[in-house]
């Protein structure tokens, strides 16, 4: 395989066979940050061994948390309950959950911590999430309203309620969370309105957060009250990756494939795994999606849509344009390369014109990634259907999916030379 740019040869055949997901970045890298937070030694098995998972894990280190990696599925955590100040800055890549989860995590340290990252995170707002830990009296400055992020911590607050707006994204809300039960006094945390990008992430951070010992409550469909618990020592098992399994879906319904992940559509936590039943329908899919409680599956769904009956409209979308690049654009700009006519943008929606017709065609398409793992994952997906289509960056799959290339070709897809 090349490592600049990869090309997809359609199968011509159902893709069938057993494909086991990875483990979930996003329960990987909150089940890290809490047992590095615990006092005592911590076994997470399951767990994704990624880019992301390895940012986080790596800062832990440099802030005197011990952990060792068994095996590939495995991280064995030991902490004092107790974060030290890193020499140096954290660098965490593009990796957002591990920035905006350590940002926060950043106020039970004793000293200064610096989090920072590429040039990708360094165009991510995390403003809110500044703003929220001042209103608590934590000294936390950005001077772009992006990272790096310098906060001075002393593992207490002055305030014992803080309100955000999580309308960019529902990690700042998590982050408050899983550091307040680390604080030396109860905090309620309230969320600003109820527009809030994917809620079941916040139910992901307080089912972990409880599993490691700490006491947190949901007090109304907006706010939460954590006890100065701390956190203790557990063994925990990480689900597999729903944002993952939308691939394997969708290459299954668009190959008419039969798929084994191992695991039942109905046993994930995560809120992309609702993408399942959207799937199920191609190609029927409805005309209007509204993402807003799947953002991390819409690539993947706007990608199926074009090869759907009738057109799709994706709506509640508008945090897309704040992940690891703006998606809208970057799914918008990969359909028009196929054909100039297949996607439009309307504001923060995405219109893709569907086309059954499009399978079997050769249509030569470069797909920018925007070194976004979810654009080169969701437009392979082009490539079981369409001959020519090459994505660019192949190796960003990393991020969440190392092995993505080699699952697609354990189910018979095959690559050629880009040329």
């Amino acid at each position: 395989m090349s490592k600049d740019k990869l090309t997809i040869i359609p199968p011509g055949k159902p893709l069938t066979g057993r494909a086991i997901p990875p483990g979930s970045k996003s329960i990987t890298n909150r089940a890290l940050l809490l047992a590095g937070l615990a006092k005592g030694t911590s076994r997470l098995t399951g767990a994704l061994k990624s880019d992301d998972t390895r940012y986080m894990a790596d800062a832990l280190r440099a802030m005197g948390v011990i952990i060792d990696e068994p095996d590939d599925t495995s991280f064995v955590v030991t902490g004092s309950g107790k974060l030290l100040p890193p020499q140096v800055p954290l660098f965490l890549g593009n990796a957002g959950t591990a920035t905006r989860f350590l940002t926060a995590a950043a106020a039970l340290v004793d000293g200064t911590v610096v989090v920072d990252g590429d040039q990708h995170m360094r165009k991510r707002p995390i403003g809110p999430l500044v703003d929220a830990l001042r209103s608590l009296g934590i000294d936390a400055s950005t001077e772009t309203g992006c990272p790096p992020v310098t906060v001075k911590g002393t593992g207490r607050f002055v305030a014992s309620r803080v309100q955000i707006d999580g309308g960019l994204s529902s990690q700042y809300v998590s982050a408050l969370l899983m550091m307040a039960a680390g604080g030396d006094k109860p905090v309620t945390i309230e969320l600003l309105g109820e527009d809030i990008g994917a809620l079941g992430y916040i139910d992901l951070t307080t089912a972990a957060m409880r599993a490691f010992g700490a006491k947190v409550e949901k007090t109304s469909p907006v706010t939460w009250r954590v006890e100065p618990t701390g956190y203790a020592a557990s063994d925990f098992v990480v689900e597999p990756d729903a944002s993952a399994a939308t691939y394997l879906w969708a290459a299954e319904v668009l190959t008419s494939g039969k798929i084994d992940l191992g695991v039942a559509n109905t046993a994930f936590t995560q809120p992309d795994a609702k993408a399942y039943d959207l799937i199920a329908k191609f190609p029927h899919l409805p005309a209007v999606i509204d993402g807003s409680q799947m953002q991390d599956a819409v690539p993947t769904l706007a990608v199926l849509a074009a090869f759907n009956e009738t057109p799709v409209r994706f709506v509640g979308i508008a945090n897309l344009r704040v992940k690891e690049c703006d998606r809208i654009r970057a799914v918008s700009t990969g359909l028009m390369q196929i054909r100039p006519d297949l996607a439009r943008e309307e504001g923060d929606d995405l219109i893709v014109q569907s086309d059954p017709a499009l399978a079997g065609q050769r249509l030569p398409a470069k797909i920018d990634t925007f070194a976004d793992h979810r654009i080169a994952m969701s437009f392979a997906l082009a490539g079981l259907r369409i001959a020519g289509i090459t994505i660019l960056d192949p190796d960003c799959v990393g991020k969440t999916f190392p092995t993505y290339w080699r699952t697609l070709a354990g189910l018979g897809v095959t690559y050629a030379d880009a040329g």
